[in-house]
């Protein structure tokens, strides 16, 4: 094992790069006590392995370890021109071998809600149960228009094809990595979410992360809202674990109606609603989310 390192509040992770059989590179980091409970953590659209609670002591409290990779052409995972949902799933199941994990819990929040749902149904033997926080889904036109205005134009564009949607995420790329940041690309967020944007502990994480994020570009952010747009390449029927999804309902990057339309297609599903609460809203709910996922695994 590497030497452990720690961040400013004193936890603990371990970084290391995955050479995948395809020639690839896979980035990962380990959160926590390495001897803690292991538990798959797929971050959200865009976002990297250093995604974190700015709360360290609930890790710390529930005995966890967080595995975590960037997905293809993110931080320092190589890009995947073309990649589905699906196939990625093959590249979390490489890392979970070369941890020794046979059998693990797995959660996906925002983006990684598809992915966690497609590691289950690819590989039923290896997930013990899955949570999909704030999953994000494919949108009717209605769902769109209420969408936040960033999200609205991408959806659009994404109909468009690869280059014109392309063109978007490298403006607003730069956006995100200038002073402006998260909080004014989505300044027009519901109230709890510009409540949490304004933490000046949650904006230097933010910052931080989408710096390592969205270094290489923004082609890998392209391929994945690509893949996430419109029909799956996988089939949530075929999800064997038993999910719990939470979802506020006054989510504008992911709306709960849209993500409604997929939990009824899962057989082992329940679903955990929040009122008058936003997308990044999970943050202050992860304790329960993150114990409620440990007694199902």
């Amino acid at each position: 094992m590497k030497e452990l390192l720690k961040t400013d509040d004193g936890l603990v992770y371990e970084d290391g790069v995955l050479a995948l059989r395809d020639g690839r590179e896979l980035a990962w980091r380990w959160w926590g006590d390495p001897a803690g409970t292991p538990v798959l953590r797929i971050q959200g659209t865009p976002s990297s392995r250093l995604q974190r609670n700015p709360d360290p002591s609930i890790q710390r409290d529930l005995g966890v370890g967080y595995l975590m990779a960037d997905r293809p052409g993110y931080g320092g995972s190589t890009r995947k021109p073309g990649r589905g949902i699906a196939d990625i799933a093959d590249d979390y199941i490489q890392l979970l071998d070369e941890h020794d994990i046979d059998r693990v819990a797995a959660m996906g929040t925002s983006g990684g809600g598809p992915h966690v749902l497609a590691l289950a149904a690819r590989y039923p033997e290896r997930i013990s149960a899955a949570t999909v926080v704030v999953g994000g889904t494919p949108l009717v036109q209605e769902e769109v228009a209420h969408l936040v205005g960033v999200n609205a134009r991408g959806y659009a564009l994404a109909e468009q094809g690869w280059e014109p949607l392309h063109e978007f995420l490298v403006q607003v790329r730069q956006r995100l990595l200038c002073e402006e940041g998260m909080q004014g690309v989505l300044s027009d967020a519901p109230p709890s979410d510009r409540a949490i944007m304004a933490d000046p502990v949650w904006q230097r994480m933010s910052r931080e992360n989408i710096a390592e994020t969205l270094r290489q570009g923004a082609e890998g952010w392209t391929d994945e809202s690509l893949a996430m747009h419109g029909s799956w390449d996988f089939d949530p029927s075929d999800v064997q674990a038993s999910v719990t999804w939470w979802h506020g309902d006054d989510d504008m990057n992911a709306p709960l109606s849209a993500a409604r339309r997929v939990l009824a297609k899962l057989s082992r599903a329940d679903l955990r609603t929040w009122h008058h609460e936003g997308h990044f809203v999970s943050l202050t709910h992860d304790r329960e989310i993150v114990q409620e996922l440990l007694t199902r695994s």
